[in-house]
């Protein structure tokens, strides 16, 4: 690993982790203070999506919901490792290299808001829910969005950096 300093390294980069956190905490909060919860309480924005108040206790897809609590300091413990290993990360990648980094960020920033509500409330806050007919995706909330969205550009990136010897090679 390389050593760069904070200017020359991806840490130049968590100021978008820290407007990720700020703005899932914050819709979150609004969510929290002016919806009621449950499906009865739904706003109908478009033929596709709802805005609805929700608790997740699990991971994504409300996966282990239902596990006694334990599951709590489970999530909160991969989601400080994760972080920690990407912190990391960030400052071994080059600023330069802004996939990689805004990737690192956008999962950073969406791990430590749902880390957040897992601490402060006990469970996830979710209010976005996408559907077709009656078949709704799971409710989810901007943090599960940037982390969505910060894995696919590591895959991408990923698939950029093994495509770049095979092109420098012809």
């Amino acid at each position: 690993m390389k050593d760069l300093t904070a200017k020359q390294s991806g840490l130049r980069w968590l100021w978008l982790a820290l407007l990720v956190f700020v703005l899932d905490i914050g819709s979150k909060l609004l969510v929290m203070n002016t919806m009621g919860y449950g499906w009865s309480n739904r706003i109908e924005i478009l033929p596709f999506f709802n805005l609805l108040y929700v608790h997740n206790y699990g991971a994504a897809f409300s996966f282990l919901s239902d596990a006694g609590g334990w599951q709590r300091w489970f999530f909160a413990a991969i989601a400080l490792g994760v972080s920690g290993m990407l912190v990391y990360w960030m400052r071994s990648t080059p600023a330069s290299n802004r996939i990689l980094n805004i990737a690192y960020a956008l999962v950073i920033g969406g791990a430590i808001g749902n880390l957040f509500d897992r601490l402060v409330h006990g469970y996830v806050v979710d209010f976005l829910d996408f559907y077709i007919g009656n078949n709704h995706w799971p409710a989810f909330n901007f943090a599960d969005t940037a982390i969505v969205i910060g894995a696919g550009l590591i895959v991408l990136e990923s698939i950029i950096a093994s495509k770049k010897p095979q092109a420098e090679a012809e």
